[in-house]
């Protein structure tokens, strides 16, 4: 399982990017399964990271933001978790316990001290740190000024290494250890989180296309609320740093092809939250553009929880094939036990399904319904919310006035009609259910200051 972070959904060219190279992931998709209406349990990614590792709702397990993003404002932010539980049985855990060799590799960000990979079923951890973005991409790996963001494991590598490569290379010598125990193995990769740092080989072939778009002006970007989203992918450094990922993608490729290891492994691509484009104010920071869906990461909008999916299950999934069902990253740990010829706690898994159905390309979507819970502020500039989709019809609360948003999604991707007025029994029905959603998930709000 590939984890990329900040990864958004049309970053790829596979997902209609014209900027960015991924000529590796695009044909993964060739040879896979790829989803579009795909999306992660939060617009941040620690709650993401514990669904996935759990199955089970941010909201159900009282992790609902990124751990350490403490902000308040009009409404005193839900508490939450700082870590994730070790009662709670991860997919590591429940492979491990199937007879599988577990490893873990890179970004973690559910916990530090005796949280960390190793102590939640993965028998090999490597470059683990205690924060959700590494200090540098590039040796020594460290912010003297914010120790959390260290990498480990790495102390010894040479001037001009670079991190998303580094990773690569120990997943793959991973692959390559001997024996006949099946594996499970989670490549978490740090980019394309900030700090936007890249080879600066590969930045500098991006910067002439970049230039080639002109200056975008006034018409590059547009007001979200109180805060701003870029409107067009032209970031150089950050191109360069999915081109590195592509490649890692690649190298993973070509070494299961040649440990004979392919027709028998499944792989998973996914992205964590949606991309960064929107923040408080314009910064070189805001890393892509998310169109044609509404701002990115740390919102309720389209852009900051629709995600790529790509899931390739040798012998199963047709090559090529688009899964336009709803899915959400609690979906994976089910389908993982399912592949594994696993069976479900049906005490603990109440939130996910096994894709499994999806991949064999029999059944075209397994919910109808999703439900989010982000009672938090957010750099980006987003304010404590819920929200929710039903069919095409997608409904977001605000917990500081009660207001919604209702929107049409098969007719207006872009959450730019809001129909709430115009449609005021379906905004209320939504409303009572998602309120009920939470009663039953025990979860967590906000509280006037």
């Amino acid at each position: 399982m590939i984890v990329v972070d900040d990864l958004g959904w049309t970053d790829t060219g596979v997902y209609q990017s014209s900027f960015y190279r991924t000529p590796a992931i695009d044909r993964l998709a060739a040879s896979g399964v790829r989803f579009t209406e795909f999306y992660t349990a939060s617009p941040v990614c620690s709650p993401t990271r514990a669904s996935l590792m759990t199955g089970r709702h941010p909201a159900r397990l009282h992790l609902t933001n990124w751990i350490g993003g403490e902000q308040h404002g009009l409404l005193t932010q839900a508490d939450y978790l700082r870590a994730l539980p070790l009662e709670e049985v991860t997919i590591g855990e429940a492979l491990r316990d199937a007879g599988y060799r577990t490893g873990y590799i890179g970004k973690w960000h559910l916990g530090e001290g005796a949280r960390l990979p190793i102590d939640q079923g993965f028998g090999f951890s490597f470059a683990v740190n205690h924060a959700g973005q590494p200090g540098s991409y590039f040796p020594p790996y460290r912010n003297p000024g914010w120790a959390l963001t260290d990498v480990p494991d790495l102390e010894d590598d040479p001037p001009g290494s670079y991190l998303t490569d580094r990773l690569t290379d120990e997943a793959i010598s991973f692959l390559a250890t001997e024996g006949d125990q099946p594996f499970f193995l989670v490549l978490s990769h740090y980019a394309v989180h900030t700090p936007l740092e890249a080879k600066p080989g590969m930045i500098a072939g991006y910067t002439a296309a970049a230039e080639a778009l002109g200056d975008p002006g006034e018409a590059g970007f547009e007001a979200e609320h109180d805060a701003i989203t870029k409107l067009r992918q032209d970031h150089p450094t950050y191109a360069a740093m999915i081109e590195s990922t592509d490649e890692s993608v690649a190298r993973i490729l070509e070494a299961l092809d040649r440990l004979a290891l392919a027709d028998n492994t499944v792989v998973i691509f996914l992205s964590d939250n949606g991309g960064l484009s929107t923040l408080m104010r314009r910064s070189p920071n805001m890393a892509t553009a998310n169109r044609p869906l509404r701002a990115g990461k740390g919102w309720l909008y389209e852009g900051g929880i629709r995600a790529p999916l790509i899931i390739r299950w040798p012998g199963v999934t047709t090559p090529g094939a688009v899964a336009a069902g709803l899915a959400m990253t609690t979906d994976l740990y089910p389908t993982l036990l399912e592949m594994a010829g696993q069976s479900l706690d049906p005490a603990r898994h109440l939130d996910g399904a096994s894709l499994a159905p999806t991949l064999r390309g029999g059944v075209a979507s397994i919910h109808d319904t999703l439900f989010w819970h982000f009672p938090h502020y957010h750099g980006s500039g987003n304010r404590p919310g819920a929200a929710m989709r039903v069919g095409d019809w997608k409904l977001i609360e605000w917990f500081e006035s009660g207001e919604v948003e209702l929107y049409d999604l098969a007719a207006d991707l872009g959450e730019r009609d809001d129909l709430a007025t115009t449609q005021p029994d379906r905004a209320a029905a939504m409303q009572q259910r998602l309120a009920a959603w939470r009663a039953a998930v025990d979860a967590r709000m906000p509280t006037p200051r």
